[in-house]
């Protein structure tokens, strides 16, 4: 595509080539540049990558290519392009080493998170561009492996301020949303033109102008098209256009040209382009003893004539053009490629390569054989041990197919099904589970499809069907282990808990009334406690449960408890301290499970620990730390490909800054995909909150439907018994009281049995409304008085609010005026807008002139740059910070210049004496 002899670079790629030169000018600035390069076969994206390399003098480059036969081992394409920086490897902090160095199969270890292992390559790629710029280019890779290729994307949204360029090339049409989230710029067809100038550069020999036109015009402007088409024509198409119309798509075309062209190969060339195409890594030495053993020289093969434009052997093996190794590998029989495999297994290390070879002895066998079957297994374990789900199971799906006997074989499927579950195949392990119910199964097979089945749904959607599928596996396991059964009932109620008012089939009640039935744990653990106190819940009530629920609470919040415990359990202590309006549990089990969750290297769990975090961070007034949760949950989900549109935190933040047009976008969203997902605690978080805007902006009505609309099912966790105190104010303001004393019968019930200063402020709160003279005057100052003993402070500003607005009626103006001022104060400082605005509204009907309140706090930073400065104030290194918040250490630098300039400092140390939002003081 280049002009010969021409400086002037790629023909008609001015703009192409532009973009990525400033995409290095500005790593060589220290900036970070990330493209992706979209278009057909043979458009010119491998030679936008070669302008690239070219013009990379002074730059360290890296580069890998994605290969389809390498698309199910995890990690193949990352390890490809990293291979050249590890050793850098041993300057990481060890969590990050030890996870990446699993990965690539260099150490042994427990599976590694798979977003530490993004950490760890996003920390290794920015190291190495400390001292020189840094170049990686990637081509195919829409053929990355899906590990590779979402670590890739991870690393790539967090580059900043690195002197690093990123470009990768993506064969469209692509599978899914290959790296849909980065810049990418579309490479389209050359002006007609250009096209022309292309295409005579190639002919040698006249060309009829008809045959010209038709070329041109069918090639839409791809460069290898006008390169190859004319390579096929006849000396008579050539000269009089005597050609057969052709339906094939171009790039089936292009295919098809080189396919003729290997397939006029002697037998021993083609069979070393063969070899050559069936060995993805370009592995040189490999496929030469791979071709000894079929009997090929391989110098002699690749010297004749024609071969040498289609394949090279330098010091890797490079074909012209991805559609060449494809052309090559189809031109072989099945046959000729089964031997071809064997050669190549033949010539793999069993001792360095055992899995890549154990693919080749697959790809080798056309009928069931148990040796290989078993060499396959035993592969699926070595990949899940370094994280590679999804090659694990790849290995165990061929391992299926390749069994003869029925039961071993449905035990497989089984196995491979649960491994494609893990790795978000649900297609796949559907299939899987179908292959296994068709064999032989003993009754713990069976038990193990139905945990299968169940755990499809809820990862799914987390919806409605899962708690009845959970209920059927656990009680068949009741028969077979008890231990088991007994933890499957503890997934049921989880799974009933999400569901909540949508379940289909059993609901909470029933769940617990079967895990009441469960049999006995022989040796008790915290989970058996934990099943007990929540059977209790959900069968004999809220009140009845609060003594073991409490009990519980303190155990799952126990910090000598086993890290691994602690993360499988502190979601559900977050959501048992909700539930008893337990404040402090509540921000001490939110806490350490985001803080070791990320410690352990466990970011897949990170969103839902993140979730709880928000809420925390809004009821304390900390919309600014809620915030910057809130986009570090979105960057998280969108880095792990975690569509659940179960969370309610942007809709949180939306409620409480009392943005009203973007709240209600968020409730009709949450509630048009929870309500089909059978998503019940969704639906009932979101009336709770739509129950909260609407008393912020003084609507009422509208709150007091909301609100009831979340009251509905009492046996949902926490949230209805919130909303049946925005129920209670709605009712009172909205002049209908009636509902509101019943909700307040509802409502003491609950804070009674729980009696922490939280609920039992609250309760005096909403029972103030109702009240008349000294009564109510009491009630609102028990209010006060018990929420200023909690973090609660949103609730205990509201506490004021009300109070101001009781004694404004009372025509007590100057009492009204201290509490008004005071609620007024705590809004404005929270970014409570809503409820500010109507504090405001309060304080003026008293004839107040209304000051705006200013805080002395860092309001200008981001909410990343504060969450920088935060953990830069409580003396976290760089290195520290960056693995917290999924950045580069660079970045953390470049982000606390920006801090100390805002800030007007010009040190750490300064930074400590900045007062934060989420450090509050005392009220």
């Amino acid at each position: 595509m280049a002009r010969r002899g021409s400086r002037a670079g790629l023909l008609g790629r001015e703009s192409e080539c532009k973009a990525l030169d400033d995409l290095l000018a500005g790593a060589r600035a220290g900036r970070s540049g990330v493209l992706v390069l979209r278009g057909e076969p043979g458009i010119g994206k491998t030679e936008l990558l070669g302008h690239l390399l070219g013009r990379a003098t002074g730059c360290r480059t890296i580069r890998a290519a994605g290969v389809q036969s390498e698309m199910e081992l995890s990690y193949a394409g990352l390890h490809q392009l990293c291979a050249p920086l590890l050793s850098g490897l041993d300057q990481l902090p060890e969590p990050q080493r030890d996870a990446l160095g699993t990965a690539f199969g260099l150490r042994a270890g427990a599976a590694p998170d798979r977003f530490l292992v993004g950490l760890a390559t996003l920390s290794l790629i920015a190291d190495a561009g400390g001292d020189q710029p840094l170049v990686c280019l990637v081509d195919d890779a829409q053929w990355l492996d899906k590990a590779s290729a979402l670590t890739l994307e991870f690393v790539a949204r967090r580059l900043l301020a690195e002197s690093v360029v990123l470009v990768l090339a993506v064969r469209e049409p692509s599978v899914g949303h290959t790296l849909g989230s980065l810049p990418e710029l579309s490479v389209t067809g050359l002006t007609e033109r250009d096209s022309r100038t292309l295409l005579d550069s190639v002919v040698t020999g006249p060309l009829d102008e008809r045959v010209r036109e038709r070329i041109v015009a069918e090639s839409r402007g791809n460069p290898l098209a006008l390169l190859e088409l004319p390579r096929g024509l006849t000396a008579a198409e050539t000269v009089g256009g005597f050609e057969r119309p052709d339906a094939w798509p171009l790039s089936s075309r292009i295919e098809e040209g080189f396919l003729r062209r290997v397939q006029a190969l002697p037998s021993q060339t083609r069979r070393l382009l063969c070899i050559a195409a069936a060995e993805p890594l370009g592995d040189v030495t490999l496929l030469r003893r791979a071709a000894g053993r079929l009997g090929i020289d391989a110098d002699a093969a690749v010297a004749y004539e024609g071969a040498a434009d289609l394949i090279t052997l330098g010091t890797r093996v490079r074909f012209r053009h991805p559609l060449v190794r494809s052309a090559a590998y189809r031109a072989a029989g099945p046959s000729e490629r089964r031997e071809v495999h064997k050669a190549l297994a033949e010539a793999t290390d069993a001792r360095l390569d055992p899995d890549r070879r154990a693919w080749h002895l697959a790809d080798a066998t056309s009928e069931p054989d148990e040796t290989v079957a078993a060499e396959l297994e035993r592969s699926a374990g070595r990949a899940q041990a370094r994280g590679g789900i999804a090659a694990a199971a790849a290995f165990l799906q061929r391992a299926t197919v390749l069994t003869e006997d029925p039961a071993r074989r449905a035990q497989r499927a089984v196995d491979a099904a649960q491994a494609k579950l893990h790795a978000g195949a649900f297609e796949s392990a559907a299939t899987l589970l179908a292959t296994a119910e068709a064999g032989p199964l003993d009754e713990l097979g069976r038990a193990r499809i139905e945990v299968l089945h169940a755990g499809m749904a809820f990862a799914e959607n987390r919806g409605g069907e899962a708690p009845q599928l959970l209920l059927a596996a656990a009680r068949r396991f009741g028969r077979l282990d008890v231990a088991l059964a007994r933890e499957i009932h503890l997934d049921a109620i989880a799974a009933a808990i999400f569901a909540g008012r949508l379940a289909l089939g059993p609901g909470l009640r029933e769940v617990g009334e079967a895990a009441r039935e469960a049999p006995p744990a022989r040796q008790p653990q915290l989970s058996d406690t934990v099943l007990d106190a929540l059977a209790v819940r959900l069968t004999d009530g809220y009140a009845a449960a609060v003594p073991a629920m409490e009990r519980v609470l303190e155990a799952l919040c126990d910090e000598r408890l086993p890290v691994s415990e602690q993360l499988r359990r502190l979601w559900l202590a977050s959501v048992i301290a909700s539930d008893l309006w337990d404040d402090e549990h509540w921000h001490l089990a939110a806490t350490r499970h985001v803080t070791i969750t990320r410690q352990a290297g466990a970011l897949s769990a990170l969103p839902d620990a993140l979730d709880s975090r928000v809420f925390v961070h809004l009821i304390a007034g900390e919309l600014t730390a809620a915030e910057s949760l809130v986009e570090e949950t979105a960057a998280v989900c969108a880095a792990t490909g975690n569509t659940n549109p179960g969370r309610v935190g942007p809709l949180g933040l939306a409620v409480w800054r009392g943005r009203e047009g973007e709240a209600r976008t968020l409730i009709d969203a949450n509630l048009g995909e929870a309500v089909p997902r059978g998503q019940g605690a969704t639906v009932t978080v979101t009336r709770w909150y739509e129950a909260v805007l609407c008393n912020g902006l003084g609507q009422y009505a509208q709150a007091l439907t909301a609100a009831r609309e979340a009251a509905v099912e009492p046996r949902e966790f926490s949230s209805p018994r919130w909303a049946l105190v925005e129920l209670i104010e709605a009712a009172v303001r909205n002049g209908s009281p009636e509902p509101g004393a019943e909700a307040l019968e509802r409502l003491s019930e609950a804070t009674r049995a729980s009696g922490t200063d939280w609920a039992l402020g609250v309760e005096a709160r909403s029972r103030a409304l109702l009240s008349e003279g000294d009564t109510a005057e009491r009630l609102h100052r028990e209010a006060i008085e018990r929420l200023e003993r909690t973090r609660v402070r949103m609730d205990l500003a509201r506490a004021h609010l009300l109070y101001g607005e009781w004694l404004r009626r009372e025509n007590r103006s100057g009492d009204a005026r201290a509490q008004l001022d005071v609620a007024h104060e705590m809004f404005s400082r929270f970014g409570a807008q809503a409820f500010a605005e109507r504090a405001r509204g309060e304080l003026q009907a008293t004839g107040a002139k209304v000051r705006n309140h200013t805080v002395a706090t860092p309001t200008a930073l981001t909410p990343q740059e504060a969450q920088i400065a935060r953990l830069a104030g409580k003396g976290l290194t760089n290195p520290e910070i960056g693995a917290q918040l999924f950045i580069s250490r660079h970045t953390v630098e470049w982000h606390l210049r920006k801090v100390f300039s805002k800030l007007s400092i010009s040190s750490r140390r300064e930074i400590r004496a900045v007062q934060f939002e989420d450090e509050p003081t005392s009220a």
